[in-house]
């Protein structure tokens, strides 16, 4: 059994391999972690300008493109004020 399992049905983060971060419900995952996620958001961070947040539905995405998965506390993301967060995006990972 895989260690994600106990995220299914949980609000969680997505980092990936390319500086991307995603944000939605994880549905479901396969042995090689290739993942399912509901209700997927794009957090696009800026120095300069707010959070744009970019809806994208039912996203899969491919086991070899995450590098990080972790839980959401729903009530301090409810919280955020994304208008007002900027930051430096996320470089790719390098190999």
């Amino acid at each position: 059994m895989s260690q994600l399992q106990p995220y299914v049905d949980c609000k969680v983060s997505v980092v990936m391999n390319d500086g991307r971060l995603v944000v939605g419900i994880l549905r479901g995952l396969d042995q090689t972690t290739n993942i399912i996620m509901q209700s997927c958001q794009e957090r696009i961070f800026s120095e300069d300008e707010a959070v744009e947040v970019v809806d994208l539905g039912l996203y899969m995405i491919r086991g070899d493109n995450i590098a990080l998965i972790g839980l959401i506390d729903e009530a301090v993301d409810a919280a955020l004020d994304l208008d007002s967060l900027r930051g430096e995006p996320l470089q790719p990972v390098k190999h």
